[in-house]
């Protein structure tokens, strides 16, 4: 339950204020040509954090006010659009560690989740205040529990949910399938011994 516990205490906030927000925004196609996810980071919202001269735009992630927040507050329908595993994993480059929305695109969330990613959903109303907190003090701490379903921002206590099985994962510490797998290799390897078809190769 260590897991669990860490995961009460998050950090401070990033607003990412706007609707429909979809992966080609989170990160451009043109810098998904990679071997691995390495450095992905420096390419996440490219487009709307720079000019074509490389200078900067306004956008959250390049204020100085947000350096260092590891949970992201966005509205609806957040990772839309394809189903590229870059999107997130630029975002977990960055920083994050949980993300805050009225809901998101379903397969951003699950790969948010087998990232150990938080992908929370809360009202719209509650996301409103979140992000009106954030925006005006940027240092306040946000805390979320997962099994109580709860977010915390100064002295302001929320409601939020999850799938069932998203939450557990990570309140078990069980979202992590590679750890488990090594975790457990002899019974893997006692199992592949038993199935007839195995045994040919």
């Amino acid at each position: 339950m260590e897991e669990s516990k860490r995961l009460k205490t998050i950090g401070t906030g990033i607003p990412i204020p706007g609707n429909d927000t979809d992966t080609d925004r989170i990160i451009p196609a043109r810098y998904m040509k990679c071997v691995t996810f390495d450095g992905l980071e420096k390419y996440a919202f490219y487009d709307e954090r720079f000019h074509e001269d490389g200078s900067e735009k306004e956008h959250p992630f390049n204020e100085s006010r947000y350096e260092g927040g590891s949970v992201f507050i966005v509205n609806k329908n957040f990772g839309c659009g394809s189903s590229r595993e870059h999107a997130p994993q630029a975002l977990v480059r960055f920083g994050m560690r949980a993300i805050i929305g009225e809901s998101f695109a379903e397969i951003f969330a699950g790969n948010c989740a087998a990232l150990g990613v938080l992908a929370v959903t809360a009202g719209q109303d509650d996301v409103e205040k979140i992000m009106a907190v954030v925006q005006d003090q940027p240092q306040t701490e946000i805390r979320i529990d997962l099994e109580s379903k709860i977010v915390v921002y100064g002295e302001v206590t929320a409601a939020i949910d999850m799938p069932e099985a998203f939450r557990m994962s990570l309140v078990e510490g069980s979202w992590d399938t590679t750890a488990q797998l090594l975790a457990n290799e002899p019974e893997i390897h006692k199992t592949a011994a038993e199935i007839p078809y195995l045994s040919l190769i």
